[in-house]
């Protein structure tokens, strides 16, 4: 921290904490000022307080943000875990529920895939909830819309279509999508009306709405017990988590 800032910071220490003094109302104004000048020379003289001060506030923030977080995940219990519109793959009856916040144009969602599916394949004790998040762009939303639609009409067929659209390069257009939805066995067009259905729209606005409350505006985001890890984590890091859940 430059001194510059450690002055600063001490000036507006200096002018707070004098007039915070248990007998500060009973001080003149010249023995008010007398205060401020001697907690002023004093930090100024001892810079190292004021940044341990600064430090320990830090800390603090942080420990109280994760009180709240926790608290928060708890309160959201059954909206992360038990919404009919969100889909589940692995196994249904599993023990630990793992979350995820997606957008299937999200590098790093594509990068972290080949983690999911490890764990789904290595772990049959795994409940594993796809949250629908699409955050970057047109074709972020078509896609989610589409993958929504399918778990819809047919939920056993959800994880090949989700894989098709996490392995996909490029755009991801309506023509596109319903197509890929097709070559499964779909047809097109009802893939085409139910992606504008309100029962899509709805699970669309609910998970916005629930990503807002949770602080999370980013993609991949992962919800694992009490515990929110933002980013694409490793299989490792995934089996800590499932493994202190559980």
């Amino acid at each position: 921290m430059r001194r510059s800032r450690i002055l600063g910071v001490a000036l507006v220490l200096a002018a707070a904490i004098a007039p915070q003094v248990g007998v500060a109302e009973s001080l003149t104004t010249d023995q008010q000022n007398d205060v401020r000048r001697i907690v002023r020379e004093y930090l100024i003289e001892n810079p190292d307080i004021v940044i341990e001060a600064i430090q320990t506030y830090q800390v603090r923030a942080e420990q109280e943000k994760r009180v709240r977080q926790e608290m928060t995940l708890a309160n959201s219990k059954e909206a992360l875990e038990r919404d009919p519109g969100s889909p589940v793959i692995g196994n249904p009856d599993g023990d630990v529920t793992v979350v995820e916040f997606m957008d299937y144009r999200c590098g790093y969602c594509k990068k972290v895939f080949p983690a999911v599916q490890e764990i789904l394949k290595t772990d049959g004790n795994i409940r594993y909830v796809v949250k629908e998040f699409p955050i970057l762009g047109p074709d972020s939303v078509v896609a989610s819309k589409a993958a929504l639609s399918v778990w819809l009409l047919a939920p056993e067929k959800y994880m090949a279509f989700h894989s098709a659209l996490m392995e996909a390069r490029g755009g991801l257009s309506q023509n596109r999508v319903v197509a890929m939805a097709a070559e499964m066995g779909f047809d097109g067009q009802q893939i085409a009306t139910r992606m504008e259905s309100p029962e899509v729209a709805n699970v669309l606005a609910k998970t916005r709405e629930l990503a807002r409350t949770l602080g999370i505006n980013g993609t991949p985001a992962f919800v694992v017990g009490n515990q929110l890890e933002p980013g694409a984590i490793s299989v490792d890091r995934i089996r800590e988590l499932v493994a202190a859940a559980r």
